[in-house]
């Protein structure tokens, strides 16, 4: 009989001793969607042993094209849940745990703390500086990756790396989605793909590692770059960090930045509305924890409140993707 995994042992790279590092890991994917698909469908057929899968999302038909560890069959159901069936119906010999949740602030330096690697699927901004803050604190390696249209990158951060912040210590102005811009299945395939490679590699202990690289990839052009940022130094100062609405205090001062077209009602009944045009407007002396749909708009309204020496400032992450 033929060992399930004798295509990648024969590698000089894997062999054996590989196959048992890769039977022995603890990877947690946040997301399983288009990025997450293939980055999942990947990690199980290699064998990596224990795969935690984190999705609050339901699989809808708009996401067949470019997802296909779904059919039509799974419509209406949790996306993690339904991954985890299909993982398991291909490869039984591993472990799938599935939570069908939104990934929480105060959840993830607890889910980072099971896994040996954590993957960054969750196309949301804000996930992604939470899952780094979690991941440079515990030393643990983040893959993270996004996509939209026909480009995207993939890289590779803490660990022994320098954190996202480090390279990205800014949001910016604005984010689009695939809903609105559109997306390619094939994009998104090779993007999941060049993560997923990304994170065997360092399960695998290859060098050189993809630590502190990250590649960018244009599939109009057909053109790779990238650059490596291993002696990227942190951010100077404490990081704005994201908090969970039930770790409000008594004395925090909210600011809700959505107009009253977007939100009718302010995400607490005493919050603070304003324009990102009236921060002038608030006063010094309390913690001020900024809210907004994304995320976007609350994380550069918080550094620019910083720069002009308010102490303490903070984001108000309502999702996280």
């Amino acid at each position: 009989m033929t060992h399930r995994y004798a295509r990648q042992m024969v590698l000089p790279e894997v062999g054996p001793p590989g196959q048992a590092k890769l039977a022995a890991a603890r990877v947690l994917v946040i997301g399983a969607g288009g990025l997450g698909s293939p980055v999942l469908t990947l990690l199980a057929g290699a064998g990596v042993g224990h795969l935690a899968i984190v999705d609050h999302d339901r699989v809808e038909e708009s996401n067949l094209h470019r997802q296909p560890l779904y059919r039509m069959s799974d419509l209406g159901r949790p996306k993690a849940e339904a991954a985890r069936d299909a993982l398991l119906a291909a490869n039984p010999t591993i472990t799938v745990v599935a939570r069908a949740a939104r990934l929480g602030v105060a959840d993830a330096p607890g889910l980072v703390a099971d896994a040996d690697l954590v993957l960054d699927c969750a196309d949301s901004l804000a996930a992604t500086y939470v899952l780094s803050d979690a991941c440079h604190d515990q030393g643990k390696p983040l893959v993270s990756a996004s996509v939209l249209g026909l480009s995207g990158y993939a890289g590779a951060f803490c660990g022994g790396a320098p954190s996202y912040r480090a390279v990205f210590p800014d949001m910016p102005a604005a984010v689009g989605s695939c809903a609105a811009n559109g997306v390619l299945g094939s994009a998104v395939s090779v993007l999941g793909g060049l993560q997923g490679h990304m994170a065997l590699q360092i399960l695998l202990g290859l060098a050189p590692s993809p630590l502190g690289r990250l590649v960018s990839v244009d599939l109009r052009t057909l053109a790779f770059g990238g650059f490596a940022f291993l002696d990227t130094m942190e951010p100077d100062g404490p990081a704005i960090p994201f908090v969970a609405r039930h770790s409000l205090a008594p004395g925090d001062l909210v600011v809700e930045l959505r107009g009253v077209e977007e939100a009718p009602h302010p995400v607490t009944v005493d919050a603070l509305r304003l324009s990102h045009d009236q921060l002038d407007a608030v006063p010094a002396g309390k913690r001020v924890v900024l809210c907004c749909a994304s995320g976007i708009r609350a994380y550069r309204a918080a550094r620019l409140l910083a720069e002009r020496g308010v102490h303490s400032v903070a984001v108000l992450a309502l999702s996280l993707g």
